[in-house]
Parts: structure tokens; sequence; C-alpha cells
């Protein structure tokens, strides 16, 4: 039988546009520009929320009443702290580690210290509830230490007077944020929790439903989201900006590019047809942050390429993302470079382990099948007879 015979008529590379789950946790409509947790609006939740209620949100499916909101944080207060044998595995890492495969490691790591059952029929709802509680309140714990550490830092221990966004910025840069600053923090961390079956979340799906624990499914998610293509196009934006440095050499740049047919980082997204909503919310954010911490020149480029490109690629649908704001506004903030992405992770943490409980529900392991393209039949030759031209 030929390739050509055995290609199946639904092939799209990438699984693009292939349904692979059925999901009750969040909808994104592209073309309106419209993103929603359990059905509610993102930019409600933006305004209304905190980080800690979209938790429970995202978790169990509906908004918490006040006593189930405070038992939630109080879960993670309990479980921010992290062994010292971990930091002492991470003191062992080069200090030229990024910080992405540093906290893969180190989730990794914390499998073997909470150790779960393989049968996802034999885990008990406190067992899978102690685990959202762990992950979701240790990331932060992990990213702040390792970029401490790498330094020759200590690592400073969270303080159980403080919520998610601001014991991170805390714990990274040794001083209390402001409370502006831990709101805009706080919706950040809102704002990138959960967008529908991505690749991180897809890499999260698969090792689950091979029955994986929930440290080896946000691991694996972590990894998927190393990528450029996918967590890492914020500091491509930042790297961007400053290579322009200057309002004015803004549209020759844009030109240039275009030009060459280089893609604009923070522009365009596969689903989003209009401006991202999230890029909207950020934009936003960032200019009340300006009014405290005064204007950030990279901001004024960022929003000239955004003018520019309006006429040119958003009539194809190539608008702002989630990426192209959010840097500008972490490295206000005081965030290295390279934690933006594992800031990203501290977010998408909950809805990895959001689809990881949904999932718990549908054993079936995933096995696409794929398009062979070589030869059949093809004769053993002897190592003797093996002549190359």
């Amino acid at each position: 039988m030929s390739t050509e015979q055995q290609r199946p008529a639904c092939y799209s590379p990438g699984l693009d546009g292939i349904p692979v789950a059925e999901s009750a946790i969040s909808h994104v409509d592209g073309q309106q520009g419209r993103l929603e947790y359990r059905g509610i609006d993102i930019e409600l939740l933006a305004k209304h929320s905190t980080f800690e209620e979209t938790c429970v949100l995202l978790l169990d499916g509906q908004l918490p009443s006040r006593s189930e909101l405070d038992a939630f944080e109080a879960g993670l207060r309990n479980h921010r702290r992290i062994k010292f044998r971990v930091r002492d595995i991470m003191k062992s890492f080069p200090d030229s580690a990024h910080p992405m495969d540093a906290l893969q490691a180190c989730i990794a790591i914390l499998g073997m210290f909470y150790p779960m059952p393989k049968s996802a029929d034999r885990l008990s709802e406190e067992q899978v509830k102690e685990s959202c509680y762990r992950l979701i309140g240790k990331l932060p714990t992990l990213v702040a230490a390792h970029a401490r550490m790498r330094l020759g830092d200590d690592p400073i221990p969270p303080r159980d007077d403080l919520g998610q966004a601001a014991n991170f910025l805390y714990m990274l840069t040794g001083r209390e944020p402001s409370p502006l600053m831990t709101r805009i923090m706080d919706v950040a961390l809102i704002v990138h929790a959960e967008h529908t079956i991505n690749a991180s979340t897809f890499s999260t799906l698969v090792t689950a439903s091979t029955m994986a624990d929930p440290y080896t499914c946000v691991s694996a998610a972590i990894g998927a989201l190393s990528g450029p293509l996918h967590g890492g196009a914020n500091e491509d934006v930042l790297v961007m900006l400053d290579e322009i440095g200057d309002v004015e050499k803004t549209e020759a740049y844009l030109h240039d590019r275009l030009a060459r047919k280089e893609k604009i980082p923070g522009l365009g997204h596969r689903i989003y047809k209009t401006k991202d909503p999230r890029a909207v919310l950020l934009q936003s954010l960032y200019q009340d942050l300006t009014a405290e911490m005064g204007e950030d020149p990279t901001f004024t480029i960022a929003r000239r390429i955004e003018e520019l490109s309006q006429g040119t690629l958003g009539r194809k649908g190539i608008c702002p993302n989630v990426d192209f704001y959010s840097g500008i506004i972490y490295r206000k903030l005081g965030i290295p470079t390279d934690v933006f992405t594992p800031v990203f992770a501290i977010s998408r943490v909950v809805g990895w382990l959001a689809h990881w409980k949904e999932s718990l529900h549908h054993s079936r392991i995933y096995r696409p099948v794929q398009i062979y393209t070589g030869k059949t039949g093809e004769p053993y030759i002897p190592i003797e007879e093996r002549v190359r031209d």
C-alpha cells in the first residue's frame, strides 16, 4: 500500500484544529477576543477577583465561599516552604542554568519527596487537594529561591501574612511590594492562569493519561513551556524593544523586519484574530504602574509598534498578544528577564492542575497515529556489502 493510500483525510500537522479533549475549564473566542474561566470573563476576574480565588474557580468549578477561600489560602500557606534537602540540591545547579531548566528539575525532585499512588482510582480527594496546594504554593518559592541562589544570595522564606503575588515579589527582591505592585502582579497571575489546550496543557494531559503523578505532569508541562514558541516570547519582546532603543527608530526597524518577512515578537496568536484581551488588561495595568514608578521608554516603543502595525499586520489579524506587554510590566516590578517564563509557570500551574484533575475521570491513554512515509520490504544487507558512494 502506498503512503498516499495510508494518509488519513483528517491529517493536520501539529493537530491544528483537531479536538483532543472535552473540558469545562476555559473558553476562548478568537474572533471576538474573549477569554472566560468557567464561564466568567477574564476582565471581570481581573477587576473583582484575586489570584487565590481564581485558583479555586479553575480547580473546583465555581467561585468559593468565604470559608472555602480561607481554607484554600491556608492550604497554600502551609505548603509554601521547601525542604532543606531540596535547597541543597538546588545549590548544586550550575550558575548558568536557565531558571526554566532549574524549575523543571525542582518539580521532578518534589515528586520524590511526596510520592503518590500511581492509579487514579487510588487517589483520595485529600491527596488531590494536597498536591494542588503543594505545587501552587511551592512554585513561587522555588523560582525566587533559584533566582537568588544563583547570585550567591540566601533564599528568603515566604511570609504567612502575604498572599501569593506579594510573597513572590518579596521573596525575589527582599522588599515588600506596594499595594499597587501587588495588585498588578496578582492580575498578571490571573490572566496567565489558564488558556485551553495549548502545548504545555496538552503535555500535561498526555502525561496524565498514563496515570503519572501530578509532579511528573507539571514537570512535563514546564518542559513544553520552556520552548521559545510557547512561553519565551515575552523575553523576545524586551530584546526587540531594547534593540530599537529609541521610539524614533521604531518605524525603520519595523519596516526592515517586515521586508525580510521576519515575525515581530509579541504580535499574533494561533487563536486570537484581534487584540488579545489579556494584552488589553496588562497594558492598562502598566499605565497605572507608571504613576507610581515613572515612565519606561520601552513601553513608548511598544505602543508605537502597535500603532504602526495596525495598518499592515492588524488587517491580517496579527495583533498584540499577552506577551507583548507582560515583559515590560515584569521588568518594572524588578523581575529579571530570564525569570519571565517561570512567572508564567507560577500562574499556569493552576490551569495544568485543573486539567489534571478533570482528566482523572477519563482513563484513556493518548495514542494518536502517525503517517508512515518511509520504505517497506527492504532487504537486510550484510555490513561487508554496505558500500557508500
